[in-house]
């Protein structure tokens, strides 16, 4: 006869699971996903169905609103798509099964956002000071403008590599030289 106090099985499956939801959701951060958002996710995708948005309420405890939001900002990702069921009208979602998809796009918009940004950031900033040194009869600020230019000149060409390197995350192409894990 087992113990009052043992677990059973199916306690310890699901403590497993939940474990491992923490675990997405702790690491969703990296991709500036809240952990809320994260476990919202980590639910999902053990979800053996498509889930509503009431379903993700009471398997989170939180209200249909956040679980609303998170599913919006899931669904930019592309980590979280819409389905349809035969017989139900609520809006049914399910979780993108390909990691490897979902970071790329990931990714790929993010860093792109913030690489595009910096390359005109970048030559702003030259253009700026190429303005400054037509202007300027210092010879010591002539200096340190063609330095500080050339600085700049260093780390567009590195954005423009970063770039190169965003598409090949966003085509795919990256699979070729780090394939993925099949099952």
């Amino acid at each position: 006869m087992p113990k009052k106090d043992a677990k059973t099985d199916i306690e310890l499956y699901e403590e497993t699971i939940e474990k491992f939801i923490q675990v997405i959701a702790k690491n969703m951060t990296l991709y500036g996903i809240t952990p809320s958002v994260g476990r919202l996710y980590g639910v999902l995708y053990f979800s053996d169905q498509p889930m509503t948005l009431d379903d993700m309420r009471d398997a989170l405890e939180m209200s249909k609103t956040s679980m609303s939001t998170g599913v919006r900002t899931l669904s930019e990702m592309k980590m979280v798509e819409s389905t349809f069921k035969r017989g139900i009208r609520k809006d049914l979602y399910e979780s993108e099964e390909d990691w490897y998809k979902s970071f790329t796009s990931l990714y790929g918009n993010r860093w792109r956002q913030h690489t595009e940004t910096n390359i005109e950031e970048a030559d702003e900033a030259i253009w700026e000071l190429e303005e400054i040194l037509q202007r300027s009869t210092d010879e010591t600020l002539h200096e340190k403008i063609q330095h500080d230019i050339e600085r700049l000149r260093y780390a567009r060409n590195y954005y423009e590599w970063l770039m190169k390197f965003i598409q090949v995350i966003e085509s795919g192409e990256i699979f070729n030289y780090i394939p993925k894990h099949n099952k």
